[in-house]
């Protein structure tokens, strides 16, 4: 089985950051778990790679009218969910793999009941003490996840 590379990103407000448009460079898809606050950022992913994204509780203005607050879609074999917080995930069927969201602006990688959830964390503006990153998921054989912290550079 080939190995599918995508980035994962949440909670840009408005940023896309240098190092992230970089560390997405290769990825076959990306997608965004919400809180977007600009077409421009949704644009600028689409030019890297194919984008799924949802919307968040800061994606209100018309422009983000077409996203959905949950996306399911599927990758090869793996059956993905997408929700930008976690309180809005619906009941999942018995062939969800994967369940990616946003808002707490903190990573989280963590396996409940055999299903990964993944949170890549905030890659917008800093935000208190919370480390900005953002998370880049391969998905083969197997799902790995690796971590990516991001400089404050723009």
């Amino acid at each position: 089985m080939a190995s599918t590379r995508i980035g994962v990103i949440s909670d840009t407000h408005g940023l896309l950051r240098n190092q992230a448009r970089e560390m997405l460079q290769g990825c076959q898809l990306i997608i965004h778990a919400g809180d977007i606050d600009s077409p421009s950022v949704l644009g600028e992913l689409e030019r890297i790679a194919p984008t799924t994204a949802v919307r968040g509780n800061m994606d209100w203005a018309s422009w983000a009218n077409h996203l959905r607050i949950t996306e399911r879609i599927q990758v090869d074999t793996w059956s993905i969910v997408v929700v930008h917080n976690i309180g809005d995930l619906p009941s999942l069927r018995d062939n969800t793999d994967i369940v990616i969201f946003g808002h707490s602006h903190k990573f989280l990688q963590e396996y409940r009941n055999g299903l990964l959830f993944l949170n890549p964390g905030s890659a917008g503006p800093r935000r208190f003490d919370i480390p900005i990153s953002m998370a880049i998921l391969t998905l083969g054989a197997q799902a790995t996840v690796e971590q990516k912290l991001l400089e404050s550079k723009r």
